[in-house]
């Protein structure tokens, strides 16, 4: 099933309010290069991973994999679990989630809200992210029980499948302008689901994937990170939707300089955007002023900050963990402010201000 870029008025389904999400032009440079956020939280669940979720689901029933009345097992951080849960109600399939306390508490909150039953590898107090386990955890169980079905995220091909409405939404608002595709790296089905469907329409665009430093998809040491949903640490399998192949680039941010993005243009736009969101918009920043003139570059915005009230946006958690920041986060604000400049055609019309007037 495919879904149009524009939503209907009226819906019967919470899935057929996935996608036709918004772009918000975040800054553009003198040179009219602009960074525009694909700002996926406006799906229901509030996340991007809520299309790769629905669509999993849509394979494994095609396949026979899964029959009705059946149990849906995932490994996950949350959000994708979000997804799943939402689509086993609307179909009368059963979830389990299998997950650490790693993952953001609201997520872990709002699946169990959606009726997903929680299976934790982890005790209470251990924030170690526990991919590894999770995942043999899930398999374990699915080959245990009867009509039970693993979608396995990180394995799965409809996971990149289902990111192609993205790249036709993106060709479509953007006239086929889109030079600069940047997002975050978990399971790679966001991104290089979008970016290979882009590429077949604009065989030019340029693929830059984000990981959390301490993740090992891109090489280097690993390490813990508190980055939630993305990467791959040590121990883990890096999955099959991770395409070499496809990536122009892949770079590293630290916990720091992401979470202090997020809180950053929290400030400076009232936009909220979760902690690997930050580590995307922190790379494009960093990157937007050395881009040719005229550059369109698209950053993938995962989900929203709502979910990381408790952590990304809690002094007390990030200072408790030394990811508190003030001089990282006042040097972005510094950045945003010398960038963002809203084109001419989008300048408020009517009086001007009082501080204007004066």
């Amino acid at each position: 099933m495919d879904h149009p870029l524009h939503r209907p008025p009226v819906v019967r389904r919470v899935s057929e309010l996935i996608g036709a999400t918004p772009l918000f032009e975040l800054c553009r440079t003198e040179s009219e290069s602009r960074l525009l956020l694909k700002l996926e939280q406006f799906n229901p669940t509030g996340t991007a991973k809520i299309r790769m979720a629905r669509q999993m689901i849509l394979d494994a029933e095609e396949r026979g994999l899964l029959r009705p009345g059946g149990r849906i097992i995932e490994s996950t951080s949350g959000n994708t679990g979000l997804g799943l849960a939402v689509v086993a109600a609307e179909c009368g399939y059963t979830f389990t989630a299998v997950v650490d306390h790693h993952a953001a508490a609201d997520k872990l909150r709002a699946m169990k809200a959606l009726g997903a039953e929680l299976v934790y590898v982890a005790e209470d107090g251990d924030e170690e992210l526990a991919t590894a386990a999770r995942e043999e955890l899930a398999e374990r169980m699915a080959a245990e029980a009867d009509n039970a079905y693993f979608t396995e995220q990180h394995n799965n091909l409809a996971n990149g499948v289902g990111y192609h409405p993205v790249a036709r939404e993106l060709d479509a608002a953007l006239g086929g302008r889109v030079d600069v595709l940047i997002g975050a790296v978990g399971t790679g089905g966001g991104l290089f689901g979008t970016g290979g469907a882009l590429r077949r329409t604009l065989p030019g665009v340029r693929i830059v994937g984000v990981e959390p430093k301490g993740s090992i998809a891109f090489g280097g040491p690993a390490h813990d990170y508190y980055q939630s949903g993305t990467g791959t640490p040590e121990g883990a399998t890096i999955g099959a939707m991770v395409d070499y192949d496809l990536l122009d680039e892949g770079v590293k941010v630290g916990d720091i300089e992401a979470f202090a993005t997020a809180r950053a243009v929290a400030r400076r736009t009232g936009l909220l955007i979760g902690g690997s969101a930050g580590g995307v918009v922190y790379e494009a920043l960093t990157r937007l002023p050395t881009l040719p003139p005229g550059t369109t570059m698209v950053a993938l915005i995962n989900d929203g900050g709502e979910k990381y009230m408790d952590t990304v946006f809690d002094d007390a958690w990030m200072s408790a963990r030394d990811l508190l920041s003030p001089t990282a986060e006042r040097e972005i604000e510094e950045m945003l402010v010398k960038l963002r400049r809203l084109p001419a055609e989008s300048a408020p019309d009517g009086p001007a201000s009082p501080q204007e007037q004066h």
